[in-house]
């Protein structure tokens, strides 16, 4: 059992495999209070005024608390970045990271730039970590890059892949509001 979890970590494409990683260490050192989510989640007052430069990094890394929400996002995650990078981005690795930093960069942007409007500014400012619409990020490029195929659902029910790979995404996606704990 060992062996085949070891083979499978081992058989990822290494953006997929770094992403990864990075998620569960980050996510097991706040769970086990090795490091606090108060220094990890976006506030963009401590990146510009104090030069948290990291924060822009390690608020897509941290998940939240470990539960089955967790599992199930380290599944899709591992799922949806396997999938891009080993077919639509085969051979070339660095597109594949250039896509992912752009679409953080988009998501950074919309925060910092939605917390300056007056009316919406106190829904920005609730929204701490990004990690979850990341993942919803490629879930959208996976369906887009898939979107003609069918898949069979328990042998008997064809669906599109949009249906399968935006559903979970639906399901998991908790609106951007996340709370520290």
């Amino acid at each position: 059992m060992a062996q085949a979890v070891e083979e499978w970590y081992r058989q990822m494409p290494i953006i997929t495999r770094s992403y990864l990683t990075a998620a569960v260490l980050t996510t097991v050192g706040c769970t086990l209070e090795i490091i606090s989510p108060y220094h990890l989640y976006l506030n963009p007052k401590l990146v510009v005024q104090h030069y948290e430069i990291w924060r822009l990094v390690t608020n897509f890394l941290y998940f939240r608390k470990m539960d089955l929400d967790f599992l199930f996002h380290m599944f899709f995650l591992a799922r949806y970045c396997k999938l891009l990078e080993e077919n639509s981005f085969r051979g070339r690795t660095a597109d594949f990271f250039y896509m992912l930093l752009f679409g953080a960069t988009v998501l950074t942007s919309i925060v910092l730039i939605g917390g300056t409007i007056p009316y919406i500014s106190e829904t920005f400012a609730r929204i701490l970590f990004l990690s979850n619409s990341l993942t919803f990020m490629m879930g959208l490029c996976l369906e887009q890059a898939q979107s003609l195929h069918s898949h069979e659902l328990l042998g008997s029910v064809h669906l599109h892949c949009c249906l399968l790979t935006l559903g979970p995404s639906w399901l998991l996606y908790s609106g951007g509001e996340q709370h520290m704990g």
